[in-house]
């Protein structure tokens, strides 16, 4: 018998999924600007706009900004800012039809002890 995957299974996934992309994506500009000082080999802009894409986006702005990395390149700048637009533009979408599918509504609990998870999750 095959077990469906719920609602809350789904988003503890996606949780991981998002923390491990966005560690990855740091990780990367941490070690492309580490080889650009030392001149060795680098990683390509596309694998660093990939790690983005792939739902990296905090993780690239992070790194970025922690190692000084990729600040001035105007294509590459232009490329992840497109990134995290799309990024903003799917949460957005995500949460209102997660608004539409509670019917526009949420019970936030009646302070007898009801919480939203247990109201509308597990």
């Amino acid at each position: 018998m095959q077990e469906t995957l719920s609602p809350m299974r789904l988003a503890e996934f996606a949780t991981y999924y998002l923390i491990a992309v966005n560690l990855f994506a740091f990780i990367a500009f941490g070690l492309d600007k580490a080889r650009a000082e030392n001149g060795s080999w680098r990683i390509s802009e596309g694998t660093l706009l990939m790690w983005a894409f792939l739902g990296g986006s905090i993780g690239a702005y992070a790194g970025r900004s922690a190692f000084r990395h990729k600040t001035r390149k105007q294509p590459f700048c232009t490329m992840l800012h497109s990134i995290a637009f799309m990024h903003l533009m799917l949460v957005g979408l995500l949460l209102s039809a997660i608004w539409a599918g509670l019917g526009g509504h949420v019970n936030w609990g009646t302070g007898d002890g009801q919480s939203f998870a247990s109201a509308y999750g597990n």
